[in-house]
């Protein structure tokens, strides 16, 4: 994946082209906005669990 290949946007600046990989998007206007985002707010209240513990495995006795 690397210069020649057309797929990726490194390829796709080599070849000097634009595709899905390498979008060209035009600069938006000055002075334009768009619709504020509205955050949903949760239905359901969350609980947090507590992290479950780790056990550490005792080693052996030395076999003789």
């Amino acid at each position: 994946m690397g210069k020649g290949d057309r797929k990726t946007a490194k390829g796709k600046r080599y070849n000097a082209s634009y595709g899905n990989a390498r979008s060209h998007v035009a600069a938006k206007a000055a002075g334009t906005t768009t619709a504020p985002v509205v955050k949903k707010t949760a239905t359901k209240t969350t609980v947090a669990k507590a992290p479950a513990k780790k056990v550490v495995a005792k080693k052996a006795g030395a076999k003789e």
